[in-house]
């Protein structure tokens, strides 16, 4: 597939699904910003009230459209930050590429961005202004400038442009702490081009994981998205930004009712050290977290389902260095219990690198203090595949091969199995092909013996927790023990597999 194809298929953006709302949007459009409003009900009705419609639509003239250049270079897959690219089954981000005559090696996106500043500094994804030859902003007015990028940051999708203007009409930053599912919100953005569309939709849900899209916790809407409208802003019934919109679920690649924002508390927080330093210092442990379920609490004797499970600890990392191992559960963080998942990683964001702080973990059924200091975040790395070696079969539906010295080092693990096939209580749990099994438990994994000694001590019809490797992710799964135990292993043959995973 070419890249302009791969292109037009990896896209999120802006559409409209509210017919009559949006003629009284479009009938608003000139009243005033200052006028007087009343927050409608959350979730109380079909429709917002008319006067969040008057003062929503009010605020496009902070609002851009912004089209990019990117000459002698398609986008490849390198290009994608592998912390923002989403699982195959999500559009990825909402720049649009023009199907205009213009040659290959010429390719033109158009984008949204928010204004933030009198002076001329725009908010927008880091997808639209990451590695661009130019950029063109235009304004509610009509006015055209050229762009410069003040900085980008990938993993958040935040970017920051400025335009040499004065007297802008700058939007007012709300606070997205405050949203809660039922809330109206509204989108102005420029989808396919068409110039101030107006979109809007209810809150679905706040702090939302996207698999595979980072540690950013995504206000979820089903405000309607196309393509063009990367980077524009979701607006509160109070006509103030509390989002920038940078995601969709899609099995086809438009809209299917899921979109989701970056919160700008977020955004501001890195639009702040993008425009101090044109990048962003972040605090580094070198860990990895996921959420805590109550079968995964149960597989680790923890008593209450609350805290942040860790999936990986890095060599020589500061969480290394501090005692943080693979298994441990994070139930507080400088004295401030750890509920969910989002709770740490808010936390960690704002730590400053360098400043020693407290954890309090659940470990082999006890609590321990692990004193850590955050280093600077280093460069990502990326990983490569090759090949392996023996198989085995057990009572989970797993057929499993181990792995070699070189292959571990490519994937930045010191132990795992390579799922080969899985089928039964495995493959109910989402485990398949291709996968790695890294550790069951808080035990890691080197042979398939080892991993056959530990379930043959697990007590049947108990959840065992099974850490596995995907696409370079780590989470850990709950499986379930069978009630009744297979009467044997089967070895297999030692046969070499694929170098790719499906």
């Amino acid at each position: 597939m070419t890249g302009p194809a791969v292109r037009s298929i990896r896209r999120i953006i802006l559409a409209t699904a509210c017919g009559g709302l949006l003629a009284v949007l479009a009938a608003c459009a000139t009243a005033p910003a200052t006028a007087p409003v009343a927050a409608p009900p959350s979730g109380t009705g079909p429709s917002p009230a008319p006067a969040f419609s008057s003062l929503v639509a009010s605020r496009s003239a902070s609002v851009v459209d912004i089209s990019t250049l990117r000459i002698g270079r398609d986008q490849n897959p390198e290009d994608i930050e592998l912390e923002i690219a989403p699982e195959r089954d999500f559009a990825d981000r909402l720049a649009w590429p023009l199907p205009a005559s213009v040659r290959i090696s010429q390719i033109r996106d158009l984008a949204s961005g928010v204004i933030i500043s009198s002076d001329g500094l725009i908010l927008t994804s880091a997808h639209v202004v990451a590695n661009i030859d130019e950029a063109q902003v235009r304004l509610d007015d009509g006015r055209h400038f050229t762009a410069r990028v003040v900085g980008a940051d990938k993993r958040t999708d935040v970017g920051l442009l400025k335009i040499d203007a004065t007297g802008l009409s700058a939007a007012v930053i709300g606070d997205s702490s405050r949203l809660a599912p039922g809330d109206w919100v509204a989108a102005i953005s420029a989808p396919f081009g068409f110039h101030g569309s107006v979109t809007a939709g209810v809150v679905s849900a706040v702090d939302r994981l996207v698999g595979g899209a980072g540690d950013v916790p995504f206000i979820q809407t089903d405000v309607a998205i196309n393509p063009g409208s990367s980077g524009s802003p979701l607006f509160d019934s109070r006509g103030e930004v509390v989002g920038m919109n940078s995601m969709i679920y899609s099995g086809s690649g438009g809209y299917m009712g899921l979109s989701f924002a970056v919160p700008i508390n977020l955004a501001m927080r890195i639009a702040t050290q993008l425009r101090a330093r044109g990048s962003v210092r972040r605090a580094h442990l070198g860990a990895e977290f996921q959420e805590i379920t109550p079968e995964l609490a149960q597989s680790f004797a923890l008593p209450a389902a609350a805290g942040a499970l860790v999936v990986r600890v890095e060599a020589d990392s500061p969480a290394h260095a501090a005692g943080l191992v693979q298994g441990d559960i994070v139930t507080a963080f400088d004295g401030l219990a750890v509920s969910r998942l989002t709770a740490l990683l808010r936390q960690i964001e704002d730590r400053v690198p360098g400043d020693r702080s407290r954890m309090e973990v659940w470990r082999h059924g006890a609590q321990r203090t692990v004193w850590i200091t955050p280093s600077e975040q280093p460069v990502a790395r990326t990983a490569l595949l090759p090949a392996a070696a023996p198989e085995w079969s057990d009572g989970l539906g797993l057929s499993l091969g181990e792995v070699s010295a070189a292959q571990k080092a490519q994937l930045r693990i010191d132990s795992g199995l390579l799922v080969r096939d899985a089928t039964g209580l495995a493959r109910s749990e989402g485990i398949r092909a291709g996968d790695f099994i890294v550790a069951l438990n808080d035990m890691r994994l080197d042979r398939v013996d080892q991993f056959r000694q530990a379930l043959s001590r697990m007590p049947a019809g108990r959840p065992i927790a099974l850490l596995v490797l995907r696409d370079g992710r780590l989470a850990y799964v709950a499986v379930r023990m069978p009630e009744q135990r297979a009467a044997a292993a089967i070895p297999l043959l030692r046969t070499p597999i694929s170098t790719r995973t499906q």
